[in-house]
């Protein structure tokens, strides 16, 4: 068959189509969509029914980078500045000394019983040594996984700020090897380099989205998510060019974005939030495409001892090691030591030696592949359970119904509510009129059921009713007040700052 145009776009539209329809069965079934997305990229390459023949690493590392890029920013974007506060120092730590000894654990398990020479052996360990953005991301904000506290916001941080440093692990360690006589003190003022460039200018670059975004006022609303996608692209290519590291960079300045007030911003959000989707699917495709199925068989054993040994030892034995200062109940360290998905990230480290020609590049590559397979089911299928098991497991909440399609204006300082009324909340039984919402706030959306509408001063006001509000910021608490019960915590009521 002559591969035309026509006939690529068709192929394409159908593994997005199968990969999308296939996640929806995830869900149900507790199964992480990476894992989904590499079987059908498996399926789809030259061994398996598809017979597409894909067998370019670089390729492969180009797309990667760039859906990583994405979804590391649509990942900060989406994160709280009051939620990652109380971690900020712990989640640091973990995703740099708790990298760094999960490599040498790992590297150290590779020399003694895989028997791989000390820089191959700990190349490995680099390699797989962080946790996965998009998988961790993709896990724990489906409501199977509600975890109490700042659980959630510590181990999605990790995961969004510990890529920078298997990168710079991977790529130090290959330079080691293919420069003998070079020293290890090298590696150190990069390192300091790389961390440094890359958070101030993914600071300062953000800062910069925010302005150009609200003070650019385009003609069309649908510029907006155009300008902010060649922003990310040009955050991680001008923090690369000079020195910093791009993967954090984009992180920070999604984070730096998602706590400001932008135009557009909820409408931003979504957009990202879409765009990381399509990357994770495009990346797990290729990524799945690279891999020869045949390839594998020789390397189940040394696979699944290295998998079993990471889930095991090295991962809990770094976390311990690295939250030693912080007080934390030995549950959540466990917990923490669990949550340890790897994904794409690894695969895309793993394709570093192969363009680089490093000894050993295939072998290391398909551990690594079955690695992240093992996690994938593993971790990926588990966590739920264990945090139930744990006692960490939160309560479920319903996802917001009414202010997804609302946005306020960010030069003024009004926030929307969205609350449900308890069965115990003074106001039920009430007419609107009889509420005596303070001036300034204002019900302008009400469900009941599964009906809709702009209540009117004579409804009532029903148990288990959800509300939409618009009010100012300092009438917040005021307006809570009059729908909660006495002593009910603030967990109840779920708001979004405009």
């Amino acid at each position: 068959m002559v591969l035309t145009l026509e006939i690529i776009f068709l192929g394409i539209s159908l593994l997005f189509l199968i990969s999308i329809i296939a996640n929806k069965f995830s869900e149900r079934l507790g199964v992480p969509a990476l894992l989904i997305f590499l079987v059908v990229g498996m399926l789809a390459g030259s061994e398996g029914p598809g017979g597409i023949p894909f067998d370019d690493p670089a390729i492969a590392q180009t797309i990667g980078v760039i859906a990583l890029a994405y979804i590391l920013f649509s990942g900060g974007l989406d994160t709280r500045w009051e939620q990652i506060q109380p971690v900020l120092w712990p989640g640091i730590a973990l995703s740099t000394v708790g990298v760094v000894l999960t490599a040498v654990l790992l590297g150290a398990f590779a020399v003694l019983v895989l028997g791989l020479s000390p820089l191959t052996g700990f190349l490995l360990g680099a390699v797989v040594s962080s946790t996965d953005a998009a998988a961790v991301f993709s896990v724990l904000r489906m409501a199977r996984a509600r975890l109490q506290g700042n659980l959630r916001p510590f181990l999605e941080f990790e995961s969004g700020s510990n890529d920078p440093m298997a990168v710079f692990l991977t790529t130090g360690i290959i330079a080691l090897i293919l420069t003998p006589g070079s020293s290890v003190l090298a590696l150190i003022p990069m390192f300091v380099q790389q961390m440094v460039v890359g958070g101030l200018l993914g600071y300062g670059l953000g800062r910069f989205v925010v302005f150009l975004i609200n003070r650019l006022k385009l003609e069309s609303e649908g510029l907006y998510p155009v300008l902010s996608l060649s922003m990310v692209l040009l955050t991680y290519g001008l923090t690369a060019t000079v020195g910093g590291n791009g993967f954090i960079a984009v992180y920070v300045a999604g984070l730096v974005m998602g706590n400001s007030i932008v135009v557009y911003k909820k409408s931003l959000i979504r957009f990202h939030d879409g765009i990381a989707w399509l990357m994770q699917i495009v990346m797990f495709l290729a990524l799945g495409l690279l891999v020869f199925p045949s390839e594998l068989v020789p390397v189940i054993v040394p696979g699944v001892l290295t998998a079993f040994f990471l889930i095991l030892v090295a991962r809990p034995v770094a976390v311990l090691l690295t939250l030693l200062p912080w007080k934390m109940p030995m549950n959540e360290k466990a917990l923490v030591s669990w949550v340890g998905l790897r994904g794409a990230v690894p695969i895309i480290l793993a394709t570093y030696p192969l363009v680089a020609g490093v000894p050993d590049a295939d072998m290391i590559f398909n551990i690594v592949f079955f690695i992240v397979l093992v996690s994938a089911l593993v971790h990926g299928t588990s966590i739920p359970s264990v945090a139930r098991w744990l006692g960490l497991a939160a309560p479920l909440q319903e996802k917001r119904k009414l202010s997804r399609e609302f946005d306020v204006d960010p030069d003024t300082p009004s926030e929307l509510i969205e609350l449900v009324i308890p069965p115990d909340a003074p106001a039920v039984g009430k007419q609107v009129v009889d509420l005596g919402l303070p001036k300034g706030a204002l019900i302008i959306l009400m469900q009941k059921g599964d009906e809709r509408f702009v209540p009117g001063g004579s409804t009532v006001i029903e148990a288990g009713d959800t509300l939409l509000l618009l009010t100012t910021d300092d009438l917040v608490e005021n307006v809570r007040a009059r729908f909660s019960s006495e002593g009910e915590s603030n967990d109840t009521f779920r708001s979004r700052a405009g």
